[in-house]
């Protein structure tokens, strides 16, 4: 059911990912324009990050190829994946599912509205509409309220909450030409407070370098525990990267959260070597009328900050580089308690994001789960 209130109203807000979950929304990627002619490689990624997520809570698959059923048997008939068709465009569910809120006892969705990352103005693909239906139709799979933040445009990789009040979002993403230019800033954070019943919103200057979905905070910067970040960094000042993250680590060196406290932040490494694309993926791509081709030696956005937290386990990107063993030290640090997941993710990267970015968490709504 559409819901024409606001969560602030209701007594619902978004808790932080490591609060504990009910389940976990993805979809199997199919596109050509994001996965290419042959999406196998994608589909390998996929299913390493599915069985690792599975593992301490379910994941609902939406997926219409036979070739998820055979990449995840054992998981299906254990119940750890459950299987549905809704439709879809692409794969990226954080974006494309609900945001999900709680208020201790019950779990609801919100619908944004979706335009592919900035509508006419510069969005990454035309043919969008079943993405922006996806969240009032899984909500209804679900049998869960919805309440509908039409016409306001926002993706779930764009805000990070620690489930006490604060928010993370960047200027670059939320203030972009082709999301809600008639809002001003005010508006949006005053929209973004009565949705997610946030108090107080961190404004990060940028996000990484080449996100081509104008700076998702998820790919920058992310809470790992209460007043305590994870902030992507490079030490190289001739990187454009360098000047990005020194001025997010600014704003957040003197910011307080919610509740008054000063952030914790480690600095996350990036990849040693900017990993760009190969002619070989370049050309794999197939672009409907529009959209941008991908190009050889493109600068791809790669972060080890765009990880999963599920129930027992961080599943996180891992590129080739000398600095994946670095990420996966840090992160095992940070979360003592949960296993880390090292997940080989370059042809999710060349598809246009990673982990998170594929993945929505379904909050747990208290002793009686969702619903």
């Amino acid at each position: 059911m559409k819901l024409y209130t606001s969560p602030r109203q209701d007594g619902f807000y978004m808790p932080a990912e490591f609060a504990p979950h009910d389940g976990c929304l993805m979809i199997w990627p199919s596109r050509p324009g994001s996965w290419g002619k042959d999406p196998g490689q994608a589909r390998l990624a996929f299913t390493k990050i599915i069985e690792a997520i599975a593992e301490s809570e379910r994941v609902y698959l939406i997926a219409g190829d036979p070739s998820a059923k055979n990449a995840l048997q054992k998981q299906i008939a254990e119940g750890a994946v459950v299987l549905l068709e809704l439709p879809v465009n692409d794969a990226w569910a954080r974006d494309t599912g609900p945001t999900f809120v709680t208020n201790g006892s019950q779990v609801r969705g919100i619908d944004w509205e979706f335009n592919a990352w900035g509508g006419a103005f510069d969005g990454l693909y035309a043919d969008y509409q079943e993405d922006d239906a996806l969240a009032q139709a899984f909500c209804r799979y679900l049998g869960i309220e919805c309440y509908d933040a039409h016409p306001f445009v926002l993706e779930g990789g764009a805000i990070h909450s620690d489930g006490e009040g604060t928010l993370l979002i960047t200027e670059e993403c939320l203030l972009s030409a082709g999301r809600n230019p008639a809002l001003t800033k005010a508006q949006i954070e005053e929209k973004l407070k009565e949705y997610l019943s946030a108090e107080k919103v961190i404004w990060l200057p940028y996000g990484i370098y080449c996100d081509e979905t104008n700076g998702h905070v998820d790919n920058i910067c992310a809470f790992t525990a209460t007043a305590e970040v994870v902030l992507a960094w490079t030490d190289d000042e001739n990187d454009p990267q360098y000047a990005r993250s020194a001025a997010n680590y600014r704003v957040l060196s003197n910011a307080l959260d919610a509740k008054g406290r000063a952030f914790k932040i480690i600095k996350l490494p990036l990849p040693s070597v900017p990993v760009t694309v190969t002619k070989e993926e370049a050309e794999q791509i197939v672009c409907a009328p529009g959209e941008a081709p991908r190009e050889e030696g493109e600068r791809l956005a790669a972060s080890y900050v765009n990880f999963y937290i599920a129930n027992k386990a961080v599943i996180v990107p891992q590129f080739g580089d000398e600095n994946d063993g670095r990420a996966l030290s840090i992160l095992k640090d940070l979360f003592p308690d949960r296993k880390i997941v090292p997940v080989f993710t370059r042809s999710v990267l060349v598809g246009g994001g990673n982990i998170h970015c594929i993945t929505q968490q379904i909050p747990k709504g208290g002793a009686h789960g969702i619903g």
